[in-house]
């Protein structure tokens, strides 16, 4: 059975994983009879109020929150052995941007936390595909940016530029479209940076995993 790690970076879209995005993922991971296993960075998250948009002042610690979307099932994320798996997979929400790495405050000026980044070098170094959606393929196009790889953050937006600046080839996508870069093995999906519905998100990550799956 093909198994695919899935870096999670806490729970909701304003300061953690997307959970639309992120149960469509493992619903398409599962549908195609491959076995996933989540991961994240241990550490603290500033927390924000999902109904007011703005932060709690609370601090939560990351590896508990995003546990909340794989019911329990979750590993922290130094502990990822790349012989394990055979693709990883990054979902989106502003938890990539401000917990996985600090896009959301600097830009194309970001850094990604350490494990984040090594995971991503590791599993690119061993030739298997990795998979972003939404602002996450803001981190590929840090870590992997020399590579000039082809990645999509959905329309011609600011993050899209800075990924260009960071020696990226952005391809722009509509919802339910994907980005593949078969020489990197990278693929990306646009997700909520220009989804509007929900539907949208599910046929968006189904296409993702199904060129993942093809692949692998």
């Amino acid at each position: 059975m093909k198994k695919i790690a899935v870096i999670l970076a806490g729970c909701g879209n304003r300061d953690g994983s997307e959970t639309h995005e992120t149960l469509s993922v493992l619903l398409a991971i599962d549908k195609r009879g491959m076995e996933y296993q989540c991961f994240a960075p241990e550490g603290d998250f500033s927390v924000f109020n999902h109904i007011k948009g703005e932060p709690t002042g609370e601090k939560r610690n990351l590896m508990t929150e995003a546990s909340r979307l794989c019911r329990g099932n979750i590993k922290p994320l130094s502990e990822y052995c790349v012989n394990d798996y055979d693709a990883l997979v990054l979902p989106g929400g502003m938890g990539a941007a401000q917990n996985l790495s600090d896009y959301a405050f600097c830009g194309e000026k970001m850094s990604v936390n350490s494990e984040v980044a090594n995971a991503i070098k590791q599993t690119h170094s061993a030739n298997k595909p990795i998979a972003a959606l939404c602002i996450a393929p803001m981190i590929l196009a840090k870590v992997l940016g020399d590579k000039n790889p082809i990645l999509t953050l959905g329309c011609d937006c600011q993050a899209a530029k800075d990924a260009i600046a960071l020696g990226c080839r952005h391809k722009v996508c509509n919802a339910t479209e994907i980005a593949i870069d078969e020489k990197n093995k990278l693929l990306s999906a646009p997700a909520y940076m220009v989804a509007t519905r929900i539907s949208q998100i599910f046929e968006g990550s189904d296409n993702l995993i199904q060129a993942l799956y093809n692949m692998i």
